[in-house]
């Protein structure tokens, strides 16, 4: 573990930063030796980060394994040994001459498969989202007119239940109303205070009306 955590170390701070600062001076000052002795560092770095990708999942039980990428690291960088610009000169800078015919009509079909490829995927990807998109706005508009159909069954048998009450309460108030008026004046009679104006209406006399006549027929009996 600690011998993991200081080779991570060394190739983040020595085999990365450091060239990568020391580049951007021999881009700065225009110098062509320097510029091209860090282009063949970073040509033969980008090798070693890819072997090392699958070195670390099958080598990393082999002792001294992380020591030994270290040490390479060192190497590589060493002004005395010249690593790197060894490794580019005598190995890659051949074989990238030899096959550099191969290497550039492989990548130049490989884009235009990369390229075809997705035109291709992104019609089927808009197609499918137009149809997604249709589908979904279909069912939307059938919901929604479902919706509006069942509110406006739903307001219209409320205001048929509604209309009858309405019409029907002010029968029943004036109904009501009249109805005490009519009992009222059949039950009770007007009163007369003239008794006269009684025996008339009534046709039969009254008793104080028998009384006054009474009284007349006994004075006319008696003798004068």
């Amino acid at each position: 573990m600690v011998s993991w955590l200081i080779s991570r170390l060394v190739v983040l701070i020595f085999g990365t930063l450091y060239p990568a600062y020391y580049s951007y001076k021999a881009v700065k000052s225009k110098d062509i030796k320097e510029y091209v002795k860090w282009m063949m560092y970073w040509i033969i770095f980008a090798l070693f980060m890819t072997v090392e990708t699958f070195t670390d999942l099958f080598l990393c039980w082999f002792p001294f394994y992380y020591e030994l990428k270290i040490a390479f690291v060192a190497w590589l960088l060493s002004p005395y040994t010249k690593g790197s610009s060894l490794l580019y000169r005598k190995f890659v800078h051949p074989t990238l001459s030899s096959k550099e015919k191969e290497i550039d009509d492989c990548l130049l079909q490989a884009k235009d498969r990369s390229y075809d490829a997705l035109v291709h995927f992104g019609k089927r990807g808009l197609n499918v989202a137009a149809t997604a998109a249709v589908t979904a706005a279909a069912k939307g508009q059938g919901a929604l007119s479902e919706r509006l159909r069942s509110f406006s069954m739903q307001d219209l048998s409320s205001i048929r239940g509604e209309a009858p009450a309405q019409s029907a309460a002010p029968v029943r108030t004036t109904s009501k109303a009249t109805k005490p008026k009519l009992t009222r004046s059949v039950t009770q009679p007007p009163e007369s205070s003239d008794p006269g104006d009684a025996e008339q209406k009534s046709g039969q006399p009254s008793a104080k009306g028998v009384a006054v006549k009474r009284q007349d027929d006994t004075r006319k009996k008696k003798p004068q």
